[in-house]
C-alpha cells in the first residue's frame, strides 16, 4: 500500500512539472522590424472565452476583464466576418480585431483603437 501512495505522488509530482514548464504560445509578429529579435512583454493568460473555449491573453495581468470582455464581444461578430477584419466596442473602447498567423497556429487578435499597446489575443 505504501508503494501504491509513492507511485501516485510521484506520478502527480511529474505532471505538475510537466505542467509548470509548458511555455506560453508565440505569436509572430510579422510587421516592422520583423527580422530583429521580438522586445519579450509580460503577457497575461485571463481564462477562455465561454463561447468558443479558446484561450483568451492579454497586454498585462490587470487587464484581464476588459480582455475577457473584448473576446466575447469579437466572438460574437466573426462568424460572419469570413476572416476580415472587424471593429468592437468593448470596456468602453473601440478595438479593431482580426485573424493573425501565429508559429505555427493561427490567431485572433484584438488591438485597442487609442492605445496599441493594449491587445488581446484568443488562441487555441
Amino acid at each position: 500500500m505504501h508503494s501504491t501512495r509513492t507511485r501516485t505522488a510521484a506520478g502527480l509530482l511529474g505532471a505538475l512539472a510537466l505542467c509548470l514548464t509548458v511555455p506560453a504560445p508565440a505569436f509572430a509578429d510579422k510587421g516592422a522590424g520583423a527580422d530583429r529579435a521580438p522586445e519579450r512583454k509580460p503577457v497575461a493568460y485571463c481564462g477562455t472565452d465561454k463561447a468558443t473555449g479558446l484561450a483568451v491573453w492579454a497586454a498585462e495581468k490587470g487587464s484581464c476583464a476588459t480582455a475577457l470582455q473584448v473576446a466575447a464581444a469579437y466572438t460574437k461578430v466573426s462568424n460572419g466576418s469570413a476572416g476580415a477584419p472587424v471593429e468592437v466596442r468593448a470596456a468602453g473602447t473601440a478595438w479593431k480585431c482580426r485573424e493573425r498567423q501565429g508559429d505555427p497556429n493561427p490567431y485572433q487578435e484584438c488591438v485597442s483603437r487609442s492605445d496599441s499597446g493594449r491587445w488581446v489575443r484568443l488562441s487555441s
